[in-house]
This record gives structure tokens, C-alpha cells and sequence, in this order.
């Protein structure tokens, strides 16, 4: 069995998993919903852009101290990352036909369109027009 090493051959790759995802997705939403760039939250932690790219991506792990410091920029608690976040080593519940899974709503809130749709939403108080926009969108979609 190879000695993992750091750099060079023998190194065992530390691959990121699905709660490594989940909490980049949470990173990108909130930074979208309060309008700060990749730039700014880079800015924040002291970071490059880029290295944000890779967290949000859920490419690379966000240690514990970087957490708390987008906690901080973010101005959210720690424990924000993990709400949702999937079990370790317990199999998620597929979703029923024509449901979205959690993670595929929580990606769409991290796209500027999903923040705006859902800005745009919140910003009409009237709920029937909400319903009515519902209504609209489902029969877009045929449903």
C-alpha cells in the first residue's frame, strides 16, 4: 500500500464529497443574494476569486477556518453551511417523479436568475398575484 505524500507520486487524492458541494452551493447562494461578486467575497477572506470559484464548485474543501471567515463576510453562522446538507454514509430518498430534489433547488438559488426570480417574487405582496404567477408558470410548463 502507497504512503500518502504530499506532492508527487504515491499521493492519495482527498476527493471532495457531496457535503463539500452542498456547502459551496450555500457559499454561491448566499454571496448572490447579497450581491457581492466572487471578487468581494475573495476580497473578504483573503482569498483569490478563483479559489472561491473552486469552493463554490464544491471542488476543493473549505476548511474550518475559511468557513468562518465567509461566515463572517456573509454575515451568517457556521451551522448556515450545513443546514440541508446530506448525510455521510446514509443513501438520500430519490425524489418522487416530477419533484426537484433539495440540491437541485438549492443550485437553481445559486444562479443570478434564481435569485432574481426568486427577488422578484418576494417583491409582489399581493398573494393572489403570486398565485396567479404560479398558475402562469405551471402552464408554461404543461402541468
Amino acid at each position: 500500500m502507497a504512503k500518502a505524500t504530499k506532492g508527487g507520486r504515491g499521493r492519495t487524492p482527498r476527493g471532495t464529497t457531496p457535503v463539500d458541494v452542498h456547502i459551496g452551493q450555500k457559499i454561491r447562494v448566499r454571496r448572490i443574494l447579497l450581491g457581492l461578486s466572487q471578487t468581494e467575497l475573495a476580497d473578504a477572506a483573503s482569498i483569490s476569486f478563483q479559489q472561491v470559484q473552486k469552493y463554490e464548485k464544491g471542488t476543493n474543501r473549505v476548511g474550518a477556518s475559511r468557513l468562518q471567515q465567509f461566515s463572517e463576510a456573509l454575515g451568517v453562522p457556521p451551522s448556515y453551511f450545513f443546514e440541508g446538507a446530506p448525510s455521510v454514509g446514509k443513501k438520500q430518498p430519490a425524489p418522487e417523479d416530477g419533484e426537484l430534489s433539495e440540491r437541485a433547488i438549492v443550485s437553481f438559488l445559486g444562479t443570478r436568475e434564481g435569485a432574481a426570480l426568486v427577488r422578484a417574487f418576494m417583491a409582489v405582496k399581493q398573494k393572489p398575484i403570486r398565485q396567479n404567477v404560479i398558475a402562469f408558470i405551471e402552464t408554461l410548463n404543461g402541468q
